[in-house]
């Protein structure tokens, strides 16, 4: 299938790019740091959401200075500070700690301020219910920052608990048929808790394409096309950044008609506890 791709990103010290990127908007690397180290760039025609995976930095883009950025040990240790970089900035990172940041990035016209996106401004909910039930961050949504500016990006967190599914019923991003549907590339950026383990992503197309892979720590799956749903093996958890971009910043996902009912039963379970 050509339309996706899954790889595990590299975890070098530096700024860790993809080698093979099968989508037209999105892209996606991994800047890695130790304590002291710096790191400089240009966002060029691209607007990039700068997320603290782990530890502290400091960043000057575009002549902003924003000090002390993070705080959080690991994705798995609370809400993530974040660093909205506009396109046709200059950009400098200096770790503070030990520091992991995910740069999703999408193309953008949009003229305006670099900013950040601190704990309190990310909301947090339960989506699903019973074995299907997962935790989420919204970090720079439409629906969640209606007032923070972004050409593209949509980015947020999700945890799915031991043994549970994600994403489920499965959804795709195909088409603009609002607001049933907006037509969306997509990436998922893995981690799992314990170390160790590993969680499965299926991906298929209405027309019978289908695949299954397992997913560890920094493996990173980029989605052109196609349902998408996740399961956490038991006894751990996985977590992805989730992010997205399209013609419309506008959410709108189309479940798997034949699996769509299963949905429908959220409010049912939620009222026996599940």
């Amino acid at each position: 299938m050509g339309y996706r791709y899954h790889t595990q990103i590299p975890t070098q010290a530096g700024r860790n790019r993809l080698p093979v990127n099968p989508c037209t908007l999105l892209d996606f690397s991994l800047l890695k740091l130790a304590a002291g180290e710096t790191w400089s760039g240009e966002s060029g025609e691209r607007e990039i959401l700068a997320v603290i995976l782990g530890g502290t930095a400091s960043f000057t883009v575009a002549g902003h200075s924003f000090a002390s950025v993070g705080g959080r040990d690991d994705v798995f240790s609370g809400k993530p500070h974040s660093v909205y970089i506009p396109a046709g900035a200059t950009v400098t990172v200096t770790a503070q700690t030990p520091v992991e940041i995910a740069l999703p990035s999408a193309p953008s016209d949009l003229v305006t301020e670099p900013y950040v996106i601190g704990p309190d401004q990310v909301e947090t909910g339960r989506w699903g219910a019973a074995n299907f039930a997962r935790q989420y961050h919204r970090i720079l949504t439409e629906i969640a920052q209606p007032d923070l500016p972004a050409r593209r990006l949509i980015v947020g967190e999700t945890y799915t608990p031991s043994g549970n599914w994600s994403t489920y019923p499965p959804h795709r991003h195909a088409i603009d048929n609002l607001p049933a549907e907006a037509q969306h590339e997509e990436g998922y950026y893995y981690r799992v808790h314990p170390t160790g383990g590993f969680g499965v992503s299926i991906v298929y197309t209405d027309e019978g394409e289908q695949e299954a892979v397992l997913v560890r720590d920094h493996w990173l799956q980029l989605m052109p096309a196609g349902y998408h749903t996740v399961a956490s093996t038991p006894g751990y958890t996985t977590y992805f950044l989730w992010f997205l971009a399209g013609t419309q910043r506008t959410q709108g996902a189309h479940e798997d008609t034949a699996l769509a009912w299963v949905g429908q039963q959220v409010p049912m379970l939620r009222s026996l506890g599940l």
